[in-house]
């Protein structure tokens, strides 16, 4: 099934019943080492850790930078779907995700110091035959419709249930 036709055939499912937009993802971790976190979505698995120098035995990558992999994974897949949509040839997309991080917010050495990113950037570099102004409108449509670009951008309301 190509794009063109997911994207038209959701559109109109969502017509017939708005209700049909919602969707909502779980995932699950459990902490099986001092920084090891086994981690589930769907029927996946993930090991999370940290490198040795936040104590971990660098067994995967570390929360923040499964971030940055949301990021950029959300970011070139959402340029294949907009590219479809705005009828923009492209051949492939590498995405890049930077983000700076003081490691004294996340141990508390320092009040005021943030504990997650005070900077994130994103290099994005499509191929394809088109003029990059259709890649800029592109990369606009982009920043403006992935849903993990939209979680870094504005404040999610987090609702934290302690069962004990």
């Amino acid at each position: 099934m190509s794009l063109q036709t997911l994207i038209e055939d959701n559109r109109q499912a969502i017509d017939a019943d708005p209700a049909q937009a919602a969707a909502t993802f779980t995932v699950s971790g459990e902490l099986v080492g001092p920084t090891e976190v086994a981690t589930k979505a769907r029927g996946h698995q993930v090991t999370i850790d940290e490198p040795p120098v936040l104590g971990g035995a660098d067994l995967g990558a570390n929360p923040v930078e499964h971030a940055l992999l949301a990021l950029a994974s959300c970011q070139a897949i959402t340029y294949r779907f907009w590219a479809a949509q705005l009828g923009i040839d492209l051949d492939s997309v590498s995405v890049t995700a930077e983000g700076d991080l003081d490691v004294r917010g996340f141990f508390g050495f320092a009040d005021g110091v943030r504990p997650g990113f005070t900077a994130v950037r994103l290099t994005v570099t499509p191929a394809g035959p088109e003029p990059a102004e259709r890649y800029k409108q592109l990369a606009d449509a982009v920043d403006a419709h992935c849903p993990v670009h939209d979680l870094f951008s504005h404040a999610t309301p987090i609702e934290r249930t302690l069962t004990v």
